[in-house]
């Protein structure tokens, strides 16, 4: 990724580790099958950006400010160019080729790249259960060069002030120095295990679980660099035979995390300690041209090239891999990929030669302020650009929504779930004036989510699970509906608000994301995870069962296996979950409507819509492939209890052999899984027969 300075004295070993990294990760991205864990190739990157960030620092103590400013003036120049070059054209494209339904995320993705805190979001939205399930941007790789850039701004900034504790106590530079280094390496490393055990998805893009991967480098420049400490111009080489095994055991390390990780590994925690090792073994051992070692392979001329075109490599593939197949209209083959592959190259050499070499010359760093003034106009300029895609965005979205009120207005006989009423015949609704619009539909959620204007987040998720409950409707009625279950059961509440209104009901809801409420041990990310879930669902059952609301309404989605089990095994599990649950409403005489899992399909509608604009029907998916199983249902009829009911609207939301992505002139998902609220809320005359019989019962 980043390309710091080079030493006079070329090290050859370090290009080859960057080859090795940057043809990891591009491996990973273009196949994941082919090398599941290439993406530890970030891991080998961090490793190096620290040893030589530190070592660069160490060879001359920054003394004050005007020597910080000349620090960052070179990354500016270094890194700025090209990446900004990448992010405007990466906008550009995506507008032109992409779905509108991806422009917004793009937009707000390619602003905090230009700004370098694109990972901060990235890991919001990945404790966000419905954000997690965007499609990925184009931009989404620049998370790891934000990680970088805070570390070079935070990383001399500390060498500066222990460097200042050093003179003023009058103790040793170097041991005060590498003393803190260590530090807040180990502190980083703490931090990353608890927050991998805990967090994992957001664990992997925030910065203080991966400063430890450069530090590591950078302790290891605190040992062993040349002039680090004013140590003198070289350091003493390992004798040839520890040499040569050191870096064929850093090399083998970095091989097998690469084959024997996957997007299953929790990560980064402890497990990035392979990759991180593995780099530091190498350059350590910094290997020679003697035969029995890495060295002469690391210093092939192609080796080379490609380490110094690095940088720009990954900064182009994957742009070029998310958009192509939008290009294209159909998934990568292997032509595709190998195509992708030649461009990244000649881009790459392009922008190396003709962007990144020419702002590293001198004269573009003097005067001192030139750099960053630059830099600073430049970083507006794509930010504008953003402003201008957004804008674009809320002037089509204040439209849609314009269209939309007024359907709702005006719902007429054939509106959305009523298209499927027999005998009714309804003609098709052109596309252009089908509501919401898929843009509009990715974020026609229930009021239930935070993300919604005047929405309010109600649902409970990692990595604790709390308990969280919310009121709508009239709150001060006698009658009480409680919603309970995780997203399967928030995207009902627009049909209960529906229902509520009319009859003077209040809704109370017990959500939760992704955690299914059946007591089984659902098998998360982490150990944690799976354990906070069990309690929520556990806690919920009790809190419910001591409400004594006048209904309970329960759904879910299974999304998740049963702990050993893949979830196509796990509706056993699932089922003997779900007996305590009903058990103990039953027990305390509550009325339960358990509600059948609504089909989904698991790739976004609202996407797939925006691509097949002429043939909206290429979205649509066989009856039989979108309903899941619902293990509830069996629970219910074991109990006899009446009571307790279980009713399956399936019929109201696809034919009997088809699932449209678009029913009665109403986009029916706003992602892969979850009605619309639109949608949701014309299937209140199918669910409201069912839920007065149980209260008036």
């Amino acid at each position: 990724m980043s390309k710091s300075h080079r030493p006079a004295d070329l090290r050859t070993d370090v290009q080859g580790l960057r080859a090795i990294a940057v043809s990891m990760v591009v491996i990973y991205h273009l196949s994941p099958k082919a090398l599941p864990g290439g993406f530890v190739g970030v891991d080998v990157f961090f490793a190096i950006s620290g040893f030589l960030i530190t070592s660069h620092l160490l060879s001359r103590l920054p003394r004050g400010p005007r020597d910080l400013a000349q620090f960052w003036s070179r990354r500016i120049r270094r890194l700025l160019p090209a990446s900004l070059l990448v992010i405007t054209c990466t906008i550009i494209a995506s507008r032109l080729v992409a779905p509108e339904t991806q422009w917004a995320n793009t937009a707000k993705q390619a602003r905090a790249s230009a700004l370098y805190v694109v990972n901060w979001v990235l890991a919001r939205d990945s404790v966000d259960y419905l954000a997690a399930e965007n499609a990925a941007s184009p931009v989404q790789h620049f998370w790891s060069l934000a990680v970088e850039e805070q570390f070079y701004f935070v990383w001399p900034i500390l060498i500066l002030l222990l460097a200042l504790l050093a003179r003023r106590t009058h103790r040793s530079e170097a041991r005060l120095v590498a003393g803190g280094l260590v530090a807040v390496t180990a502190a980083s490393l703490v931090y990353s295990i608890h927050q991998t055990s805990v967090s994992p998805a957001s664990a992997y893009f925030v910065t203080p679980t991966r400063i430890w991967e450069l530090g590591i480098g950078g302790l290891l420049a605190a040992l062993l660099a040349p002039g680090a400490f004013g140590r003198g111009p070289a350091r003493t080489r390992l004798r040839p035979l520890p040499a040569v095994v050191l870096a064929w055991l850093g090399i083998a390390a970095i091989a097998w995390s690469a084959v024997a990780y996957s997007g299953s590994t929790p990560f980064p925690g402890w497990q990035a300690g392979l990759p991180v090792v593995g780099t530091a073994l190498v350059i350590a051992a910094q290997p020679s041209t003697d035969r029995r070692s890495p060295g002469p392979v690391l210093a092939l001329r192609p080796m080379q090239w490609l380490g110094d075109v690095s940088y720009s490599v990954y900064l182009w593939h994957w742009p070029l891999i998310v958009l192509v197949p939008q290009v294209l209209g159909r998934n990568l083959d292997n032509l595709d990929r190998a195509g992708i592959l030649v461009a990244t190259l000649v881009l790459a050499w392009l922008t190396k030669t003709f962007v990144e070499d020419p702002f590293r010359s001198a004269h573009w760093g003097l005067p001192l302020r030139k750099p960053y003034l630059v830099a600073a106009g430049a970083m507006a300029l794509v930010v504008g650009l953003t402003g201008v895609q957004l804008n674009e965005i809320t002037q089509r979205t204040e439209v849609a929504q314009a269209a939309l009120k007024s359907a709702l207005a005006h719902p007429g006989p054939c509106f959305g779930a009523a298209a499927l009423t027999p005998p009714r015949t309804c003609k098709a609704v052109p596309f252009n004036e089908v509501v919401p619009a898929p843009a509009e539909a990715a974020s026609d959620k229930s009021s239930a989510y935070g993300s919604v204007p005047g929405g309010t987040k109600c649902s409970s998720f990692v990595p604790d699970f709390p308990t969280t409950t919310c009121t709508f409707g009239d709150k001060s009625s006698k009658v009480d509906i409680a919603l309970v279950g995780n997203s399967h059961a928030t995207e009902w509440l627009p049909t209960l608000q529906v229902i509520a209104a009319k009859h003077h009901w209040r809704i109370t809801t017990y959500l939760s994301s992704r955690c299914a409420l059946s007591e089984v041990h659902q098998k998360f990310e982490a150990t944690s995870l799976s354990n906070a879930c069990l309690t929520w669902v556990k806690r919920t059952v009790a809190n419910v069962a001591h409400a004594k609301p006048d209904l309970v309404v329960m759904a879910n989605r299974l999304s998740v296996g049963a702990e050993g089990k893949k979830l196509t095994e796990s509706d056993e599990a699932y089922t003997a979950g779900y007996r305590p649950v009903l058990g103990a409403w039953h027990a305390a005489g509550l009325k339960v409507l358990a509600l059948h899992d609504t089909p989904f399909i698991g790739a976004s509608i609202p996407d797939c819509l925006a691509e097949h604009t002429g043939n909206p029907q290429a979205c649509d998916g066989a009856r039989a492939d979108w309903v899941p199983d619902e293990p509830v249902q069996e629970v219910v009829k074991e109990l006899a209890d009446p009571n307790i009911e279980f009713l399956d609207l399936t019929d109201h939301i696809c034919d009997p052999k088809i699932c449209h992505a678009i029913t009665g002139g109403v986009i029916t998902y706003f992602d892969g899984s979850h009605l619309t609220a639109t949608y949701a809320k014309t299937l209140a005359p199918y669910l409201e027969p069912a839920v007065r019989q149980l209260i008036r019962r």
